[in-house]
């Protein structure tokens, strides 16, 4: 705080440059403070020091891949984005810089079948359920209706004991729910896609099976019917290759841009700000 001494420090001493004075240079280039502001709008942080600190770095970074692509005589050739608009010189001498001095190697078939059989599960397909309900809505706060909207959705499970297809009828005459209009229908879901008390109620059901007492959620009364259940699989890997090699291909880029920027700040003066993290790419 401006006029407080801390610590015995002498007051007039000099220290570091704070964020709101300090002058940030790459190779004697200066970025404006007002920049650097602009810039921490899309850092959020904790502290506004942190703020500042992150967006500084990130221009640098920029700045630095732009003295690079300059240097190398590069000239920007700007090309539509895909929203249509045209991109700036910068993110087009940025984009230039990154195609001629980054190359990756494409995924051979061994570290296509490497990653495959390390990674199954996240290439398995989810488990699917396809549910039907019928639901009673019912306010918490109203008792004697909230009691009622449960004994009612007790009578519907017991006739349903005796009489299954009456199932979609009593949706359509009686659910609350839009999916009334479907017999109850409620397509196919996968975990956490309902809520709780639905899904842990859902996955205790055979195919077929009603559930034999109301699934209570903040909605009110279900009368659940589990249809079908259909568990994920892992597709072979011929199927599978496509996907894993556009992986390995984006994870091998992400390094190797990385690195360069990692080497092109290293190679620049920069001044006003002490960079933490310079392996982090800021190409678009």
């Amino acid at each position: 705080m401006s006029g407080e001494v801390s610590g015995g420090m002498n007051a007039s001493a000099p220290g570091p440059p704070q964020p709101a004075t300090a002058v940030v240079k790459v190779n004697g280039v200066e970025i404006p403070p007002q920049a650097i502001a602009a810039e921490a709008q899309h850092h959020p942080a904790a502290k506004p020091e942190a703020a500042w600190q992150a967006a500084a770095e990130a221009l640098v970074i920029r700045q630095s891949l732009l003295n690079a692509a300059r240097a190398r005589g590069l000239r920007p050739e700007p090309i539509r984005t895909e929203g249509g608009g045209l991109e700036s010189e910068d993110d087009a001498l940025i984009r230039a810089l990154s195609e001629r001095e980054v190359v990756t190697p494409e995924p051979d078939e061994a570290s296509c079948r490497r990653y495959y059989e390390n990674n199954r599960g996240k290439l398995r397909s989810p488990d699917l359920w396809e549910p039907s309900h019928i639901l009673l809505q019912a306010d918490r706060d109203d008792a004697p209706a909230y009691r009622r909207a449960r004994e009612e959705a007790q009578a519907l499970i017991d006739h349903l004991r005796d009489h299954p297809e009456a199932f979609e009828r009593m949706a359509r005459e009686r659910s609350d729910c839009a999916s009334a209009s479907d017999g109850g229908s409620l397509g196919q879901v996968t975990k956490g896609q309902t809520t709780a008390e639905f899904e842990a109620a859902m996955l205790s059901l055979q195919p077929g099976e009603v559930c034999p007492e109301p699934v209570e959620t903040p909605y009110g009364f279900h009368v659940l019917r589990l249809d079908r259940a259909s568990p994920g699989s892992t597709p072979p890997f011929e199927t599978a290759r496509p996907l894993v090699e556009e992986f390995l291909r984006d994870a091998s880029w992400r390094r190797a841009v990385a690195q360069f920027v990692s080497l092109v700040v290293g190679e620049s003066e920069i001044e006003g700000v002490e960079m933490k993290g310079a392996t982090s790419p800021l190409v678009q």
